[in-house]
């Protein structure tokens, strides 16, 4: 008998999943809340239907742990790679302000389950990032080794 991945079995281990369907994406979502992407880090690779985007992601598998073990909070350099994509748009910033930091509150899609929709990946600032697909596949793969957070802070969200 097979049991569920848990949410914890990621903790020290490079995560490497993919999204296929709502729920899935999901659970995605809740892994990339809060990653930094500079513009300069997302690329739409036409010949291959692919839109890559090299993201900071806070480790939320890790942070009960870390403050369990009193030790600092980590972020790990991401790739998350949207498959299968048609179009692309953006709204709240141009991908061409090179020098444009964003914050990702959260991703979902749009669409039929097994076919063509949209995914759109929500910013700080009313901003956002607009995919056309003919189906969803996501993959999110961490490409480097954790590294201390910069404020040391964990992510925080008012509630009100």
């Amino acid at each position: 008998m097979s049991e569920d991945a848990r949410f914890e079995d990621g903790e020290d281990k490079a995560l490497n999943i993919g999204a296929f369907d709502k729920r899935d994406l999901e659970v995605v979502s809740s892994l990339i809340q809060d990653s930094i992407l500079p513009t300069s880090e997302i690329k739409w690779l036409p010949n291959s239907d692919k839109l890559a985007l090299l993201i900071n992601r806070f480790r939320w598998e890790d942070k009960s742990l870390a403050l369990y073990e009193r030790r600092k909070l980590e972020r790990v350099r991401s790739l998350l790679m949207i498959n299968h994509v048609k179009n692309i748009s953006s709204s709240g910033f141009s991908p061409k302000q090179k020098g444009k930091i964003l914050s990702i509150l959260s991703i979902f899609f749009d669409g039929d389950e097994g076919g063509s929709g949209t995914v759109l990946i929500v910013v700080s600032g009313n901003g956002g990032i607009r995919v056309e697909v003919d189906a969803l596949e996501i993959n999110l793969r961490d490409v480097t080794m954790p590294y201390i957070a910069p404020s040391g802070l964990s992510p925080e969200h008012d509630t009100n």
